[in-house]
């Protein structure tokens, strides 16, 4: 795969107006493994082998164990691997993420709202939305996961 455009280059200020989103979802106070949990399924769902890549490395780094992220696909079978805020940021996530299939429905909500309170949500809701920015950047451009500049 050969990257179509670079476009840190070719647009630094919109890619800073991203990475300064990225800054405030790492303050909101959020868990940096949820947080990366949910850009792992929401790259997992949109198939951004980059951020696929990234996230799974960022996972393994903080010590999470690589039976529960390779389970993450698959969360909802993942037993206890995943505690009750995961499971519901998990969830969120894919229905956020699919919001043209699945209309974010109340129930869905009522679930999410029910773990975190407004301000949680509303930053989750926004880590999602940036994830879905970057994978779309990606793989619009065909960034090359590191597994694969490494070979």
């Amino acid at each position: 795969m050969t990257q179509r455009l670079d476009y840190s280059a070719a647009t630094p200020a919109g890619m800073k107006t991203l990475g300064g989103v990225y800054g405030h979802i790492l303050q909101s106070g959020l868990p940096k493994v949820l947080v990366d949990l949910i850009y792992l399924r929401v790259s997992q769902i949109n198939g951004c082998a980059y951020c696929i890549d990234m996230h799974s490395r960022d996972l393994l780094k903080e010590g999470v164990a690589v039976e529960k992220v390779v389970l993450v696909p698959a969360w909802r079978e993942g037993g206890t691997l995943f505690n009750t805020a995961e499971r519901a940021a998990l969830a969120w996530a894919e229905t956020v993420t699919r919001v043209a299939e699945t209309e974010v429905p109340d129930a869905e909500y009522e679930a999410a709202a029910a773990v975190f309170d407004p301000r949680q949500l509303a930053d989750l809701t926004i880590a999602i939305g940036l994830m879905n920015a970057y994978n779309r950047m990606a793989i619009s451009f065909r960034a090359t996961p590191a597994a694969v500049a490494a070979q």
